[in-house]
Order: C-alpha cells, then sequence, then structure tokens
C-alpha cells in the first residue's frame, strides 16, 4: 500500500495509506456489526505494516465509542520464524527484502507454468532510502532490494509454503484461543 515507491514501474497499481486505513477499517467495522470480533490477517509486503496497524488503531477508537471491543492480529507470512529460518538457510545475505528469492520461490511453486527468466545486473543495489517512485526506481532500477531472485526454485517454494501454513495455522489457533 506504500503509495508511490513503485509507481515508476509501468502497470503499476498502488493505495495511499489514508484509501487502505478506510478500507480496512470499513471492512471491521462492518464485520464487527454482525458481531465477529477477531480478525488475523495473513500479510505479504512489508510496506503494509504501518498502515495496518495505524487501520486497526483508528478502528478501535471508533468501535470503543459504540462498546463493541474487537481484536486484531497481524501476521507477516516471511516473518514467522520458521520461513525466516528457511529463508536464511537456503539464502543467507542474499533473500534481501524487495524481489526476494523467498517470495519468487513461492509464486513458481504456485504458477510453475508462468516461469520466466530473464538477466539480471550482478550489481544489486541495497540501502538506499525512498522517497519517491522516481528514488526508487533510481537506485532499484530493476525493483531488488539486496536480493538474488535467481536463487529461487519451485521445491523452494514449496518448502516456504509448507512452513507458512503450518506456523500461520498454529498462530491462527493460537490467537482464537486465547
Amino acid at each position: 500500500a506504500w503509495p508511490y515507491h513503485h509507481l515508476g514501474f509501468p502497470g503499476s497499481i498502488s493505495l495511499k495509506p489514508s484509501t487502505m486505513i478506510l478500507y480496512v477499517k470499513d471492512y471491521l467495522t462492518s464485520l464487527a456489526g454482525h458481531g465477529f470480533r477477531r480478525f488475523f490477517f495473513i500479510n505479504g509486503h512489508g510496506g503494509n505494516v504501518a498502515t495496518l496497524k495505524a487501520a486497526f488503531a483508528e478502528t478501535y477508537g471508533s468501535l470503543s465509542d459504540r462498546e463493541i471491543e474487537i481484536r486484531c492480529e497481524l501476521q507477516n507470512w516471511y516473518m514467522v520464524r520458521e520461513v525466516y529460518q528457511l529463508a536464511q538457510k537456503l539464502y543467507g545475505d542474499q533473500e534481501g527484502s524487495h524481489a526476494t528469492p523467498s517470495e519468487v520461490a513461492l509464486t513458481q511453486y504456485a504458477y510453475p507454468e508462468e516461469i520466466k527468466s530473464a538477466p539480471l545486473d550482478p550489481h544489486v543495489a541495497k540501502g538506499f532510502p525512498i522517497y519517491s517512485a522516481k528514488d526508487f526506481r533510481d537506485n532499484y532500477p530493476d525493483g531488488r532490494m539486496g536480493s538474488n531472485p535467481d536463487l529461487a526454485t519451485p521445491d523452494h517454494g514449496k518448502q516456504f509454503y509448507e512452513a507458512a501454513v503450518k506456523a500461520l495455522s498454529k498462530n491462527y489457533e493460537y490467537f482464537i484461543a486465547s
């Protein structure tokens, strides 16, 4: 949802954080009005974390005025311990933080018929601040941030999928039971 940094890549669509906050708040408020009280979000993009937490906070505030208590849990599939450890084992410092081999591997596992390869510049940029789409495109011309997606394989994707499903299912069960 980070609003602009990917827009230097044709075909990118972004939501402003304020739009996403309104969407999530409406979603939660609607379901809370029907009696739902617990919401478990599985996220796949680091740029969404702050926005989702802000949406939860705004919703908690507006629903408390109506004396409705809800609980929201945010889980990032790529940060659950088992997935993170697997990425470190398979890719080490080449995992990076954007266009990562773990997310590419997961996509390859889900859509093996769509695998395509393209030559990648051996120089991989990392560590630049991002203030705009131009900054992002200038500093990360192919979208990679310290990552080497050439390391991805469908078999790795299967391992990530299984690790994520197992860990997130366990976390969900714990969340519902608590």
